[in-house]
């Protein structure tokens, strides 16, 4: 198989002959081999594993798996790899987290925003 890992703005990763793939869904973790149909899977934060020539691990945020052939495209928010398994944990625990409370921020001033716009457009509607 051929794995392509995709985040908003780059590929994190271009991996071929790959032997199986790991990784978490909503459902629990989900296997790949190279002889299995076309499918789609929900993905949640979690570490992918892959093995090619070793084993790999990389952390990755909630996204979306697609497997077409011999081709599988992981498209997520973040990843995170080169660091051993126990590694990643952290680093998942602090970045990832991270990463949240700065979009809670954002949404919150862009709510505020909003908010603020709308309440101007009605004085505005008043007059």
């Amino acid at each position: 198989m051929n794995l392509k890992i995709l985040l908003p703005f780059r590929v994190f990763a271009e991996v071929k002959n790959v032997k199986r793939i790991v990784m978490e869904t909503s459902e629990g973790s989900y296997g790949l081999l190279p002889q299995r149909q076309d499918c789609v899977a929900a993905l949640v934060p979690g570490i992918l594993t892959y093995e090619s020539e070793k084993v790999t691990y990389i952390a990755v945020d909630e996204g979306i798996m697609i497997k077409a052939g011999s081709e599988v495209f992981v498209s997520v928010r973040q990843a995170i790899g080169g660091a051993d398994l126990g590694k990643l944990h952290e680093l998942v625990e602090k970045d990832f987290k991270q990463f949240d409370e700065t979009e809670k921020n954002i949404r919150s001033v862009i709510s505020k925003l909003e908010t603020g716009l709308m309440l101007q457009l009605e004085k505005f509607g008043k007059k």
